[in-house]
């Protein structure tokens, strides 16, 4: 039962931060390259990018609960420890799935939209760019924060389980 619990816990890491990777690296970037640019105009593979986004945070959101679920499992069949900053790490990551996916991507959508809607001034057209420029900017920071922290958390499911003696105490 514990190789099993932790083959879950590994396993929903790697592809939890294998996603965030795989979409930082390669699928991000495509949408607004050059290739990109002569099948969908700018404006289009933008909404794209926005739908594969919400699918990735989808993905995000049910990694972190199977995630979280994870730890509790191995607290209740193993008795290994909860550790506040595992605890706190992967909540904090639920969190921010959930605030990208019902918060932020709803007001960058809102921001492209005024951005290329021909009834928008020029005014509103520089506002949408500008909120939209500081908003992807910071999206793009959390997200290498995400990595960092996946890959952390990652590292963390792979050191092998500590021995744990007679009274409780670890044998190491």
């Amino acid at each position: 039962m514990h190789s099993l619990i932790r083959f879950v816990g590994i396993l929903n890491a790697a592809v939890w931060f294998g996603s965030v990777v795989f979409f930082t690296i390669a699928a991000g970037p495509a949408f607004f390259s050059a290739e990109m640019a002569t099948v969908l105009p700018r404006p289009h593979a933008g909404r794209v990018a926005e739908i594969i986004i919400s699918r990735l945070a989808t993905v995000q959101i049910w990694c972190a609960v199977i995630a979280l679920l994870h730890l509790l499992a191995e607290h209740l069949f193993s008795g290994k420890r909860v550790e506040r900053l595992t605890l706190g790490g992967l909540a904090g990551l639920l969190v921010v799935n959930l605030a990208v996916k019902f918060w932020l991507l709803p007001t960058m959508h809102r921001l492209q939209i005024i951005r290329y809607a021909e009834s928008s001034t020029p005014e509103q057209k520089a506002a949408a760019i500008s909120q939209f420029g500081l908003w992807h900017g910071l999206s793009s920071a959390g997200n290498l924060v995400v990595i960092v922290c996946l890959a952390y958390y990652l590292w963390v499911l792979m050191r092998p389980p500590v021995p744990v003696g007679r009274f409780g105490g670890t044998l190491r």
